[in-house]
């Protein structure tokens, strides 16, 4: 079993990361193309995956979007395309980071570590948390509502936690951003924004019209019991 999966055509650069890593102590597998990776996904555990986005036939957006409809696992995209657009379309995806090419090795890494660290801190709780139809377990990363699974990503599923555990609460944005993605995150507060509406789309009845997770304007979010 891999650690972390890493998607990208580019063999060279793909063969750095591997090496970067592993000196890190992680155990890396490789993938040349999207249905590469996802062959491999099917039929092994992975921690994380790092995601190139142009990649031949199927692209590393389509390649986001059919990981996340089946696993709860930290998605880091790496792209040489810069600019909020692509990063917002990655992130609606599913993904929970943006890294823009070039990158440093060491900012790969801590990036790598503070995903699977939040990833592992979620998991240490092993009970369930309830709150009307929304049922969140803890042992396997799972949410449900009204007996159906929701397809979380695991930033959205650490706010949702985060959220109902502080219910009730004017919550600031930015204690939410720095809770979530750490105080030295290099992923934008806008993200904040974007990962919000898309758990109102997955868990209110009515996503325009919001009762569970309310703006509380110049302050933040709140959630409430319904």
């Amino acid at each position: 079993m891999a650690d972390i999966l890493v998607i990208e055509d580019h063999m060279e650069l793909a063969g750095l990361i591997r090496d970067f890593l592993q000196v890190e102590g992680y155990s890396v597998q490789t993938a040349a193309s999207g249905e590469e990776g996802l062959k491999y996904l099917a039929n092994h555990t992975v921690k994380l995956l790092l995601l190139d986005i142009m990649l031949p036939e199927l692209d590393g957006f389509a390649v986001c979007r059919r990981v996340r409809e089946q696993h709860n696992l930290p998605i880091l995209i790496m792209s040489a395309r810069h600019g909020d657009e692509n990063k917002i379309i990655g992130l609606e995806l599913g993904a929970d980071d943006y890294l823009e090419k070039p990158f440093s090795a060491n900012l790969l890494t801590a990036k790598v570590k503070a995903h699977l660290r939040r990833s592992y801190d979620m998991n240490d709780d092993k009970q369930l948390l309830a709150d009307g139809d929304i049922v969140i377990n803890r042992a396997s990363l799972q949410v449900f509502k009204k007996d159906q699974t929701l397809a979380m990503t695991s930033k959205e599923y650490e706010l949702l936690v985060l959220l109902i555990n502080n219910k009730g609460k004017a919550l600031r944005k930015e204690w939410l951003f720095e809770r979530v993605w750490g105080a030295d995150s290099f992923s934008e507060p806008s993200t904040l924004t974007v990962h919000i509406n898309k758990l109102r789309d997955k868990i209110e009845d009515n996503p325009k019209e919001p009762k569970r997770i309310v703006t509380i304007w110049g302050v933040g979010y709140k959630y409430e019991a319904v």
